[in-house]
């Protein structure tokens, strides 16, 4: 039987291709640790692409400060790390605790706007948060700065010897991060975040109570987001506020990875991410100096291109191509499509 013709096999089919080009990176770039970072920064991409996937993506409420959260996780976890010696995985989960208590404080101000009053806002709350970890110096050490103590290659410091161990521990957090999307997608959180994305108004008639939906989104995608904020700062040894509440630096780039790669769609982050963050490496070393601002140029020329080529992202693309190939062989009476062959 022809896999195409079995909607399972053909799952597993895809599932094993993915599952080997996620792996193939360790076995290729196992010596060479430069193509090792970015593999991993890939997956690190994808997963808060994924995140943001649920508030941005599934509900359509664009949130532009996303790194407020990202932040607050590494910062949490490092602090906790440097002062009381708690172990930065115990550190994840108290990073995702407060980054999903910080969400639901914004809720109340922010949910209550549309649009791009709601994008505003969340830019405005992260840089109010950016603000004040540069002005704590005793706790935060301003903008010199928060490096992460080194305590040796130790898997409960959350610390490993070159970048293998990172890019294993990125991979289970982006396979959690997938899962986690996944079962908001095909739950009953999934089908009220459709329906208030295509019409609050709408949504509320048919009984769905949207301010709750969005506060669950919120809740799950910021979590998730801080706990990318712990992996970021073991991975870096340093963090600082302009780096980490950035805007361009991670907000936007969440909301790009998951434009490109497809809205709403649980593999297009990963898509998104594998393009842009090579993309944004090859461009970094390139245009350096004074030409350093061309890499946000291309950012901006691709973003456009793409949502005047196809606004709903490659995947969708994707889909609609295979889609056509698919009735044109029917079209054709292609026996090996024929019902019975």
């Amino acid at each position: 039987m022809n896999p195409a013709q079995n909607p399972d096999r053909l799952k597993f089919v895809y599932w094993a291709i993915l599952a080997a080009v996620l792996l193939l990176p360790p076995l290729i770039f196992e010596n060479r640790g430069y193509y090792l970072r970015i593999a991993t920064l890939v997956l690190m991409f994808a997963g808060l692409g994924g995140a943001w996937n649920i508030i941005g993506g599934f509900a359509n409420q664009v949130s532009l400060g996303h790194a407020a959260f990202f932040g607050v996780g590494a910062y949490t976890s490092t602090l906790l790390l440097k002062f009381f010696g708690i172990s930065p995985w115990l550190g994840m989960v108290a990073a995702a605790v407060i980054a999903g208590l910080l969400s639901l404080m914004i809720a109340v101000p922010t949910f209550r706007l549309r649009g791009h009053y709601f994008a505003l806002g969340t830019i405005a709350f992260a840089e109010v948060l950016r603000v004040l970890f540069l002005y704590f110096k005793g706790i935060t050490e301003g903008p010199v700065g928060l490096s992460v103590p080194y305590l040796g290659d130790s898997f409960w410091h959350f610390q490993f010897r070159g970048n293998l161990g990172y890019y294993f521990t990125a991979l289970t957090l982006l396979s959690l991060t997938c899962f986690v999307a996944y079962r908001v997608k095909v739950g009953r959180l999934g089908y009220q975040l459709r329906a208030l994305s295509n019409s609050h108004e709408a949504a509320e008639v048919v009984g769905v109570d949207t301010y709750r939906a969005k506060l669950w989104a919120s809740l799950l995608s910021s979590m998730l987001t801080g706990a990318w904020g712990t992996f970021y700062a073991q991975y870096l040894y340093f963090i600082d506020p302009d780096t980490v509440f950035g805007f361009w630096t991670f907000s936007v780039k969440m909301a790009m990875v998951v434009i490109l790669g497809g809205l709403g769609t649980i593999w297009g982050p990963l898509v998104g991410s594998a393009i842009l963050i090579p993309l944004d490496e090859w461009t970094s070393a390139v245009f350096t100096g004074n030409l350093s601002a061309v890499s946000r140029l291309i950012y901006g020329g691709l973003l456009i291109a793409l949502i005047l080529w196809q606004p709903r992202g490659l995947l969708f693309w994707f889909t609609e191509m295979s889609e056509r190939r698919r009735r044109k062989r029917r079209s054709l009476g292609n026996p090996e499509t024929e019902t019975g062959a």
